[in-house]
């Protein structure tokens, strides 16, 4: 997949509620309930990451998950970050089920 240009990304930003851009990474910061919930979403996003064989740097502060996406290969941006960061939405608003 080839990088994107500067209006593809324009356009395209409006497909990812909550994703902002920061240089050639989107970003994007996820509140969670409580620190297990945190991680409980990290182990979802990571199943989701393994399945696109794109994978995203993370970072958690506790309740905060802190998502930064960007294809090192093309050097910025391509249509693979915005495909997960719309599947990492997806993922936020799934509730584990009790069991």
């Amino acid at each position: 997949m080839s990088r994107m240009s500067e209006a593809e990304i324009r356009d395209a930003m409006g497909s990812i509620e909550g994703w902002s851009r920061n240089g050639s990474h989107l970003v994007r910061e996820f509140c969670l309930p409580d620190f297990p919930a945190a991680i409980r979403f990290v182990t979802r996003v990571a199943r989701a990451a393994e399945d696109a064989c794109h994978h995203p740097d993370i970072d958690v502060r506790w309740n905060r998950v802190k998502l930064s996406l960007t294809t090192h290969d093309e050097g910025g941006l391509t249509e693979r970050d915005f495909v997960l960061a719309a599947r990492f939405n997806q993922v936020s608003r799934t509730r584990r089920r009790a069991t």
